[in-house]
């Protein structure tokens, strides 16, 4: 972890320190946090990259666009970083709607509502684990325009890589559900379901440990099965 006085301005303060206090005596579960995502995140490439195939294959049969979705997301300490997926969504998505998905998004596409169901749109995200970016578990990256919106105590969920999974994925598994019928999608998440999800975020960074990871990706396995 970098030292107090380096970190960005707008995590220095009392809500935070409470957080980084914490996470400065886990250097241990920190170190094998980090060797873990490495070693699995190699071998799942391995493993996984004949279905990655057959599933690039998939998308650019069913739709037309690129087979990766590329966008802005930010990470630790405030990093900004280009998060890779499984393209899910018609080309331009963004430009037609919310930058969140809500149930029934007449965006998705077919091959698309199934990766999404199976999670399989989340692959390509090995390359930013291997790449430092993202980890296994911990808080789910997002938007600037949302970051923009933290309060000083949400800053702390930064002090880690963002995550591919993580406890408050787990219970708002059916976010589009919640957003589905929103009036003003991007208000209701901002103001309504972002404070909910960061409270388990936040949760997350007190009992963090290395098998507290473990077990988390065992929940996230069952949760999608």
């Amino acid at each position: 972890m970098k030292k107090w006085e380096k970190l960005p301005p707008m995590f220095q303060n009392d809500a935070v320190k409470k957080y980084y206090d914490i996470l400065s005596h886990k250097t241990g579960s920190l170190v094998m946090k980090r060797c873990f995502d490495i070693v699995v995140a190699l071998l799942l490439t391995i493993i996984c990259l004949p279905f990655m195939l057959i599933i690039a294959i998939w998308i650019k049969c069913d739709s037309k666009g690129s087979v990766f979705f590329l966008q802005k997301r930010i990470t630790t300490y405030g990093k900004p970083f280009r998060i890779v997926k499984f393209r899910t969504m018609v080309t331009d998505a963004e430009k037609q709607g919310t930058q969140v998905t809500v149930k029934n998004d007449s965006r998705v596409t077919n091959a698309g509502r199934f990766l999404r169901k199976c999670r399989l749109d989340e692959l390509p995200q090995l390359f930013n684990v291997l790449k430092g970016d993202m980890s296994f578990v911990g808080t789910r990256p997002e938007v600037p325009k949302y970051v923009e919106g933290y309060t000083p105590e949400m800053y702390a969920t930064l002090l880690m890589p963002a995550g591919i999974t993580s406890l408050a994925s787990i219970k708002f598994k059916d976010e589009e559900k919640l957003l589905s019928g929103a009036a003003d999608t991007d208000d209701v998440y901002l103001h309504t379901v972002l404070p909910q999800k960061m409270q388990y975020n936040l949760e997350y960074l007190t009992r963090f440990n290395f098998f507290y990871d473990i077990k988390l990706m065992f929940m996230t396995f069952f949760a999608v099965i």
